[in-house]
């Protein structure tokens, strides 16, 4: 797991909690931001994750060459 992944799925849970509490307290505003932290978490996770594929498939390439 990378940076990225990790911070992408700590903005999606604030996001969330800030969308839940947007809806307690009735602010359309606060429910607003939270959907777009939420997205931007998302976003940042999945850019970790094709960090994560992108370093594998080089270490495979990498590992693969020396059989050869």
């Amino acid at each position: 797991m990378n940076k990225n992944q990790v911070k992408g799925a700590l903005k999606d849970i604030a996001g969330k909690v800030q969308e839940k509490a947007g809806k307690l307290v009735g602010s359309k505003e606060q429910q607003v931001k939270g959907l777009g932290k939420q997205i931007s978490g998302k976003a940042e996770k999945k850019y970790g994750d094709a960090k994560e594929v992108v370093k594998d498939a080089k270490k495979v390439i990498k590992d693969g060459s020396k059989h050869f």
